[in-house]
């Protein structure tokens, strides 16, 4: 006897009537009409079944801590780092525990199941990188959680940057962070690449810069990036997030710098819902979007994935960490409408990321983890337009997270009429 049977959903391939069987916390079987019996039966009523969101992209460590100590009156991406200054003393491992796992309960609701959180570790107690490990451990069963030492003040800049993200790898942080656009000037920007790649490289470690989050198109730093990714042999295990520069810079240039991080095999991650409003603030009019070139960098065989970024904190005042918002702004402010650019908009927040991530065991296949999302839409395009709700989260085999179908009951002349969301135009 089966352990689950998902009946009857539609697959992101655009595979129709799928039956998923599982066994022992795997997908054992995918196929129409499957027989067999089954401890627990889901009718998936022609919904699409989706792998987890993954979130390449988050601060879990500032995650709900919006107007402590004070909001961020500009809006603008120094003051939050300002901000976030002011709140250090005062951060507890207790306070940074609690709202991180409140924030990982509000993930699992809407099938966000893999993160990747930096975490700032210019601060010598290391408080949230403590916090944060006992989050993952706690959180293991449910989410794959995977933490970015990151000197958030400057790995320069920061007297102790090194020190402190030397312990936090020691602690068990997962992967290499930098901000090379934060350090004083370009030339230590750069040497700070330098140095962040080579600890990655003796440490066997992935690399995740915040990398030219800027609207300066002379901030270079991924063509440093990439230049170090090839040096030190550790293409396919690094990271260049933001990336905004890119927007301004000129199109010769970046003709030039396409092919160099696909050669390197470098991951982008950008974060539309927060350079959309962080990106342009000097800006009059016309005012830039900010958000890097994705198309393009799609087109040009770069991997490419969308992060949620901040919820709720000195960056951004919104958010409930739903990865659907985060595809459907990035499909707006991209202008990627077309129905190949709507499907990669979803790439972007499943499969792509969990490439960024490394999970090799990611994905709706046999003999691959029992990890999926059934939603109340009937494909990826109108999970997109509708963000509907999330009627089973399932993790290795069992339901973490459920939501009751969404219905509208709309009053006519001729009288009340229920109407259903899933259209199944697609």
């Amino acid at each position: 006897m089966l352990d689950m049977l998902v009946r009857n959903v539609n697959l992101p391939d655009g595979s129709k009537g799928i039956d998923i069987a599982i066994k022992d916390k795997r997908i054992v079987d995918m196929a129409s009409g499957i027989q067999a019996s089954a401890s627990i039966e889901i009718d998936g009523q022609g919904q699409l079944a989706s792998p987890p969101f993954v979130d390449s992209h988050f601060h879990m460590d500032s995650a709900l801590s919006l107007g402590q100590p004070r909001l961020n009156t500009s809006g603008t991406l120094l003051e939050g780092i300002a901000i976030w200054g002011e709140l250090k003393p005062d951060l507890t491992v207790e306070a940074v525990k609690a709202r991180a796992l409140e924030m990982c309960r509000w993930s699992i609701a809407r099938g966000t199941l893999a993160i990747r959180s930096h975490v700032d570790i210019c601060d010598d107690r290391l408080l949230a990188v403590e916090a944060l490990l006992e989050v993952r451990q706690q959180m293991k069963p449910y989410i794959d959680l995977q933490l970015v030492a990151f000197p958030q003040d400057g790995y320069y800049r920061y007297p102790r940057s090194h020190e402190n993200l030397l312990r936090a790898l020691d602690k068990g942080v997962d992967v290499v962070g930098g901000i090379p656009h934060f350090e004083r000037t370009m030339a230590d920007g750069s040497a700070s690449i330098r140095a962040l790649c080579e600890i990655a490289e003796r440490r066997g470690l992935r690399v995740d810069m915040h990398c030219d989050e800027s609207d300066d198109p002379l901030s270079r730093h991924i063509e440093v990036l990439a230049a170090e990714t090839q040096r030190l042999g550790l293409n396919g295990r690094v990271c260049g997030s933001h990336l905004t520069s890119m927007h301004s810079m000129d199109n010769y240039y970046v003709s030039k710098l396409l092919p160099l991080i696909r050669e390197a095999g470098v991951h982008a991650v950008a974060n539309p819902l927060i350079n959309i409003t962080l990106q342009g603030r000097h800006d009059t009019y016309p005012k830039r979007r900010g958000m890097t070139r994705v198309p393009e960098m799609l087109a040009a065989g770069i991997n490419v994935a969308f992060g949620h970024d901040c919820v709720m904190d000195p960056w951004y005042s919104y958010g409930t960490h739903d990865m659907l918002d985060v595809a459907h702004m990035g499909a707006h402010v991209a202008q990627m409408t077309g129905l190949k650019q709507m499907q990669q908009a979803y790439g972007a927040v499943t499969t792509n990321g969990a490439q960024v991530l490394g999970l090799d065991d990611y994905g709706l296949e046999v003999g691959k983890p029992a990890d999926m999302v059934i939603l109340q839409a009937s494909s990826v395009v109108e999970a997109l337009q509708l963000r509907p709700a999330r009627l089973f989260v399932i993790r290795g085999g069992e339901v973490i997270a459920k939501t009751p179908p969404t219905r509208t009951q709309v009053v006519l002349n001729e009288g009340p009429a229920d109407v259903s969301f899933s259209r199944g135009l697609f």
